[in-house]
């Protein structure tokens, strides 16, 4: 009991820190509550009339703008109408493109006040409770990991490990749904819908036992004993467990919850936070994980220790998620009433194809597989790390079960931290290359203390313990750096479809590793056996890692693709404090953000635009004669 005391304080304590750090992250960070500091409002939609912009001395007509589509293929909303308008019959528009044709006539009109992007404190508390969602479903998946046991003798004839397999599966064929989900209902509903659907195998997996305790301390001793009675019926296991039926239902919806909360990050982040906070929130949400991790060795070790115990420590997770739950249902919102960044504003209206369209277009996106192997070695190795954390930790010289639970902890915990912490600073250079090759390379040198033995030294526990923690926080940022990197690339790409192609691509390399680094864990290589000064060996399972993070190294360290979003932020939002912004730079940009890969030609300082295809003269000259 005093064990289980301990792990259950050491969870919510662990649990705290990291939400607390999470949601402060603005003050860390940079970030602040409330509308971001002014930016130039070139880029502001106008709100006065949704028929009309105001450009100069005068406003051009909705109609006058889809003529202009031809020669200025961007994608910006007008007037809170979406420039995939049926009005403007599949045409886009740029309004960055509009101010170089315009500059040389005094400017752009400032747009009226709710037009530039702004930061709302909202945004902290949907990160909160994506991240709760998140940790609720990987502890749930993990629930059994630490006491394989006990579910065991629960349910002879039943492994844990085929509960997880279960999870995993089902986790897998859902993320190629998730994207259209979330395009069709949007992001509030997939995840309110997602966290009632996890909320409904948490109670099939637990039962209705756990709720008469609480209901009898309300006072309500009648409603208390008819719901101990429906929980004696439907609970037909041991001590008051549900049938193994049940528990595989429970599973099942789980894992098809999930994916919203580990695919949706990203996008999160785009429609929420500001162009310095993206990395940092992806980070939070897509880490948050790690830490249910974390929570299921900690508190399942310490209260599953037999069947009343486990029966106990379901109706705990169920609980957590009825409050989880709860609060998503009635402050979850879908998006703020004012984008967030210029990029954002200028993708507004953007209309995403199906899933499967949209993953042969990124597989045909120069740079999108780079940072895709990234993830999936980052996953991958972080995977197989937690999953043979006992086989790590024993031939370190740890062997006490709370110490490796500890340790497991500990390393999920680092995970975290470390995305936080670098996410943070890529959030601020946006160096996404430079820091994934540093974090990979970090990777395959903190690999090795955990199956190098030195035979002179022997084993050595704290090196063990410092290296398994360390490779955490090297490790755990490539996962959330490379989701905002594919995002970037891809722009203005769904940023859920995006997400979802790394977790399954995540997954499965992790499902197929995982058997591979089991026989490999067996091998032990022996290493200079002739010179007993130097002699030491190493284990296959982290031969096999080093050499995948090595083979990233050298695919990744090719990237060379342009940064879309980042280009969209810095030309058309890239000025806080109304300053001119140069006309030939805004037509580069413009033209770099066309996403064709073509050239339309060059936009001139007086606003006419030569050396394109696809330039008509009718074009030129309505552009002249807005400049008169």
């Amino acid at each position: 009991m005093r064990l289980g005391s301990l792990s259950v304080s050491f969870a919510v304590a662990a649990w705290c820190w990291c939400f607390a750090l999470a949601t402060t992250g603005a003050a860390a960070f940079g970030g602040s509550f409330g509308p971001a500091p002014s930016r130039s409002r070139i880029l502001g939609r106008p709100t006065s009339s949704p028929s009309s912009v105001a450009v100069g001395r005068r406003r051009i007509s909705f109609e006058e703008t889809c003529g202009l589509t031809s020669a200025f293929p961007g994608a910006l909303p007008i007037d809170g109408e979406s420039s995939r308008s049926p009005r403007c019959r599949g045409s886009t528009f740029s309004t960055t493109r509009l101010l170089a044709a315009d500059l040389g006539a005094g400017g752009v009109e400032p747009s009226p006040e709710g037009g530039e992007p702004k930061l709302y404190a909202q945004r902290w508390v949907q990160l909160a409770y994506l991240s709760a969602l998140a940790l609720l479903s990987d502890w749930i998946c993990f629930s059994v990991a630490a006491s394989p046991s006990t579910f065991e003798e629960a349910y002879p004839g039943h492994s844990a490990a085929s509960l997880i397999d279960m999870f995993l599966f089902t986790n897998v064929a859902t993320c190629f749904m998730v994207t259209d989900v979330v395009n069709r209902f949007g992001l509030k509903k997939a995840i309110q819908g997602a966290s009632v659907v996890m909320t409904v195998g948490c109670l099939l997996r637990s039962g209705l036992g756990f709720l008469a305790p609480a209901v009898s301390a309300l006072g309500m001793n009648q409603a208390a004993a008819a719901v101990s009675d429906a929980a004696s019926t439907y609970s037909s296991g041991p001590e008051g467990l549900v049938p193994y039926s049940a528990v595989v239902a429970g599973t099942v919806l789980v894992g098809a919850a999930q994916p919203f909360f580990q695919c949706t990050p990203p996008f999160l982040s785009a429609t929420w936070f500001g162009s310095d906070e993206r990395a940092t929130s992806t980070a939070v949400a897509l880490n948050f994980n790690q830490i249910g991790i974390a929570t299921a060795f900690l508190v399942g070790g310490g209260m599953a220790t037999d069947s009343a115990g486990l029966a106990s420590y379901f109706g705990v997770i169920a609980a957590a998620c009825i409050v989880v739950t709860a609060g998503t249902l009635l402050q979850f919102e879908d998006r703020p009433p004012t984008p967030p960044s210029a990029s954002e504003m200028e993708r507004s209206g953007h209309v995403e194809p199906p899933f499967i369209d949209s993953v042969k277009k990124y597989f045909s996106t120069p740079g999108f597989t780079r940072p895709l192997a990234a993830f999936i070695c980052s996953i991958s190795i972080t995977n197989i790390v937690g999953a043979f954390i006992d086989e790590v930790m024993e031939r370190g010289g740890i062997t006490d079960q709370f110490s490796i639970d500890a340790a497991g902890a500990g390393f999920e915990l680092a995970i975290l931290v470390g995305g936080i912490i670098i996410g943070g600073y890529v959030d601020k250079t946006k160096q996404y290359k430079d820091i994934t090759l540093k974090c990979i390379l970090f990777t395959m040198f903190l690999l090795l203390p955990l199956g190098l033995t030195d035979h002179r030294l022997g084993n050595e526990p704290l090196l063990l313990v410092m290296a398994l923690l360390g490779l955490g926080m090297a490790c755990g940022p490539v996962q959330p750096i490379n989701a905002e990197l594919a995002v970037d690339v891809t722009y203005p790409g769904d940023e859920t479809a995006v997400e979802s192609v790394q977790q399954i691509g995540g997954n499965l390399a992790s499902a197929l590793l995982v058997p591979v680094a089991e026989i490999a864990l067996e091998q032990d290589y022996q290493l200079l056996p002739q010179f007993p000064a130097l002699a030491s060996d190493i284990r296959g399972d982290v031969v096999l890692l080093a050499a995948l993070a090595g083979a990233t190294y050298v695919f990744f360290s090719g990237f060379d693709s342009p940064l879309r979003r980042t280009e969209a932020d810095n030309a058309a939002g890239g000025s806080t404090n109304g300053d001119a912004i140069d006309v030939a730079a805004i037509g580069v940009e413009a033209e770099s953000l066309s996403g064709n890969g073509a050239s339309n030609g060059e936009i001139l300082p007086n606003g006419t635009k030569e050396g394109g295809s696809g330039t008509s003269s009718e074009e030129n000259k309505l552009l002249q004669d807005m400049n008169s």
